[in-house]
């Protein structure tokens, strides 16, 4: 059986990719493919506990990220390692690049010890394909203040941080061109599902 492809969104809050993950998947789905819609911190009923905490809850930022590492565990071998391997499609909303922008870039962990964790945890494992969707700080905070009523943690942070959290995943791109796309988030969602339908049709 061929092994099924792994896709991962990401961006800032704000930038619009849980809208486009959606699109994403329903036009997967029109097309025949099996896919498995999932997100991060989450993914199964241990790691939506550990997301309620995440989101709600102060904590070192150490903490913060084994707690994000130990939901993504749960979420590799329950969810993410049984559908590639059946053969269907992860559509998955964040991966272990948030870690890298959020905890690294945003918080100033050591990207070394994230690093470390990323072996750990995932081994060989990354997304086939990581669209990264940006879109700058002032423009995002904007439609996140007009779409969210009652913001997490993360999405109260000042813009300072969501500056560190781009360049972050602006770096990531830099060095992994093989496997990750940047998306200008500033266009039109039809602008941007007309390029996701083309970067998928040569996937």
């Amino acid at each position: 059986m061929t092994r099924g492809r792994f896709i991962s969104f990401e961006g800032i809050d704000g930038a619009g990719k849980s809208t486009q993950h959606a699109w994403l998947v329903g036009h997967l789905r029109r097309h025949g493919r099996t896919v498995v819609a999932t997100r991060e911190p989450g993914g199964t009923p241990l790691g939506e506990k550990l997301r309620s905490l995440l989101l709600a809850e102060a904590m070192h930022l150490e903490t913060e990220a084994l707690l994000m590492f130990a939901a993504r565990r749960e979420h590799v071998a329950q969810v993410i390692e049984p559908a590639l391997n059946r053969g269907d499609w992860v559509v998955c909303d964040r991966f272990v690049d948030a870690s890298f922008a959020y905890q690294g870039g945003g918080r100033g962990l050591d990207w070394g010890k994230l690093q470390t964790l990323t072996r750990w945890v995932l081994g060989d494992l990354q997304p086939d394909l990581t669209l990264i969707f940006d879109a700058p700080v002032a423009i995002a905070q904007q439609r996140l203040h007009a779409a969210t009523a009652n913001p997490d943690r993360f999405e109260k942070e000042q813009a300072a941080f969501f500056e560190k959290v781009r360049a972050a995943y602006l770096r990531i791109a830099a060095e992994n061109p093989d496997r990750v796309r940047v998306i200008d988030a500033t266009r039109t969602p039809d602008d941007i599902n007309k390029t996701l339908e083309k970067i998928i049709a040569t996937f």
